[in-house]
């Protein structure tokens, strides 16, 4: 039986992995057994860092909605509360950029909820 070299296919998969492995450091972007593991690793990381994201943002928003709230003595679960109860449908991410760009807007939002 003829003994098969998978030159093309074996260089190609290894070249992926260590393009992905860019910028690691030490032996981490150069040595593909070590590289692979990072590599999985960091996809597996970004995976969850995805997710992370959005619940860090929305914490975000919550302190600073939160913040700017309290300046009319109204805690933020107050808030939210007189926001549903008036049927006002502003999401918690447009809430904190009118607080931080627009604070006349806001008052008037505040005086209509109150």
């Amino acid at each position: 039986m003829v003994r098969i070299k998978r030159g093309n296919v074996a260089r190609r998969r290894r070249k992926k992995i260590l393009k992905l492995a860019k910028g690691f450091r030490g032996a981490h972007s150069s040595l593909f057994r070590v590289a692979k593991q990072q590599v999985f690793k960091a996809l597996k990381y970004s995976y969850v860092g995805r997710k992370q994201k959005k619940r860090n943002y929305r914490r975000l928003w919550i302190t600073r909605i939160n913040a700017g709230v309290r300046q009319y003595n109204i805690n933020y679960s107050k808030f939210i509360y007189l926001l549903k109860k008036s049927n006002i449908g502003l999401n918690r991410k447009s809430l904190a950029q009118l607080i931080a760009l627009d604070s006349v807007a806001f008052e008037k939002l505040i005086s209509i909820i109150c």
